[in-house]
């Protein structure tokens, strides 16, 4: 493009200063942007890995935490490549992608054309400007003999109470992918406090800003979260399958339903939530949000290994019986008009659960299904947010494991900001036979600080639910080694988070033996 004659590139660069990228009037985008300042302060990413590919993603924002992220109201091209090789010398696919201003100037690239079951590398070009290398593996061909899948499970990464040690650690893991159940960022206004379970407790760093509403609080509070490169090298190891829980909007919302704010007004803050989640996230064509909604329960296979449903427990679920109170229980937990996934997600999984050829089958999902007693004395109380409060949805999906026989069923879920390992029976109150499915809770990156071994509660939880086999409360991530004869949980766990350089150990390993559902220490 050439410039008007009366301005010269350099002089368009310093009149714009803060603007970040030269570009001519109009909306018309340079072949050659020009940057003041680094554009690719938020990483890069890789997710939803297929056997001829997978997404890559970036955002260009050379000043992320401020409105318009330093960038101007105009596209600009960016470049693309992936190689069979860290120097990129074998390059088997390239092209070039636009930064839109209307999407944040996010990129999502969905590569094809690669060969199943192999690691590539990928980066990104804008001007002279250039990504650090990511890494992804394709999954193996559909129905594929597999004989190991090695994954990360993570979420709840409160910014706020505590640092990102676990994302760095998982970055050294060598995962053919990462499974992220949600809490990927808080919603909160910037606290210097919080309360916990030991009382009140300093953060160690704050949010920027107020509470979020608006699309730019939004991007602003995923930019002050992307900026940490612990979460970047998390995310340039391995290709992640995400999904959302309830911070990327607002604490315990469910379908259209906020505490206190009209249906229509709070359908107003998911739709400014929904986008910035997908300007975010490596996710496909298929998730971009129409409204206030998007498109995240989806469906992919490892082979003839694994068969991944990925669930979303937010969108389509009923209200929270009881007024959504703790360690309760009342007449509205067994509502029969009560849905947890509504009606088509779940008659989606049905379906793929009783056509699924794969011999582990997983509900990757967000809250907890064991029904655990958590009111101390005779009378039962629940956590109303989990499907514990949904009895007869609940019951519906484990009478159908149960009728169908689908064995090696394993339920991953997050939420709970603490490690549990259990079993899942149709009467969980007399846990007789086999179970019909596995859960494995996997604790949070950084939420609700350095925790403890074991809360005084976790330690009644144990007691009183005997379908429960293994808790804790510290920060960390799981790692699940699944083979056709076996399914193992590494639970490894952080002895701080409150500063940097905490130290990682294995908690616990547990297994469960094809045909079998019961869990035991490995």
């Amino acid at each position: 493009m050439t410039l008007p004659s009366s301005v010269s590139r350099r002089g368009l660069m310093l009149a714009l200063g803060a603007g970040g990228v030269a570009l001519g009037a109009g909306r018309q985008a340079l072949a050659d942007p020009v940057f003041a300042e680094y554009p690719f302060q938020l990483g890069i990413a890789a997710g939803d890995p297929t056997p001829d590919g997978f997404v890559i993603w970036t955002r260009l924002a050379p000043r992320p935490l401020e409105i318009g992220h330093g960038m101007p109201s105009a596209p600009v091209p960016v470049k693309w490549e992936v190689a069979t090789d860290r120097g990129f010398s074998n390059v088997a696919r390239k092209g070039e992608a636009v930064a839109r201003p209307e999407m944040g100037h996010a990129v999502h690239v969905e590569v094809e054309g690669l060969e199943p079951g192999r690691e590539y590398f990928y980066r990104f070009t804008a001007g002279a400007e250039r990504t650090p290398w990511g890494r992804a593996k394709t999954a193996p061909a559909a129905g594929a003999s597999v004989g190991r899948v090695r994954f990360g499970v993570l979420g709840c990464q409160a910014y706020e109470q505590g640092f990102y040690t676990a994302h760095r650690k998982a970055a050294a893991e060598d995962f053919d992918f990462v499974y992220c159940y949600g809490d990927y960022i808080y919603e909160g206004r910037g606290n210097r406090t919080y309360t916990g379970s030991g009382g009140t407790i300093e953060n160690p760093r704050q949010h920027l800003g107020g509470e979020t509403y608006s699309l730019d609080d939004y991007r602003r509070r995923y930019a002050q979260y992307k900026l940490d490169t612990d979460l970047q090298a998390s995310h340039a190891a391995a290709a992640w399958y995400v999904t959302w829980d309830d911070h990327e909007v607002a604490n315990n919302w469910v379908s259209d339903l906020d505490d206190g704010v009209p249906p229509e007004v709070f359908l107003l803050r998911r739709q400014a939530a929904a986008q910035a989640f997908y300007e975010h996230m490596p996710l496909r064509r298929s998730a971009f949000p129409r409204g206030s909604d998007i498109q995240l329960y989806r469906h992919a296979s490892w082979g003839n290994l694994l068969d991944l449903n990925l669930l979303d427990t937010r969108q389509h679920r009923t209200d929270q019986p009881c007024g959504d109170s703790w360690a309760a229980t009342c007449d509205g937990v067994s509502d029969p008009r009560a849905q947890v996934l509504g009606e088509a997600q779940e008659a989606w999984l049905y379906r793929n659960l009783e056509r699924s050829n794969a011999h582990w089958k997983v509900l990757a999902q967000q809250i907890m299904v064991m029904d655990l007693d958590r009111k101390e004395g005779p009378e039962p109380g629940y956590n109303l947010d989990s499907w514990a409060g949904y009895r007869i949805p609940r019951q519906r999906l484990l009478n159908r494991l149960r009728d169908r026989r689908i064995a090696n069923t394993v339920v991953l879920t997050g939420d709970e900001h603490q490690n549990y390992a259990g079993e899942l029976h149709v009467d969980s109150r007399n846990p007789e036979g086999a179970p019909v499915a596995t859960e494995f809770v996997t604790t949070s990156i950084s939420s609700s600080g350095d925790g403890v071994d074991q809360r005084p509660d976790g330690r009644r939880y144990l007691a009183d639910n005997p379908f429960l086999k293994f808790n804790n409360a510290q920060r960390g991530y799981a790692v699940c080694d699944v083979t056709p004869e076996r399914w193992q949980t590494e639970f490894k766990v952080l002895d701080k988070v409150s500063e940097k350089g905490g130290t990682l150990t294995t908690r616990a390993t547990f297994a469960v033996a094809s045909g079998d559902g019961r869990v035991v220490p490995a």
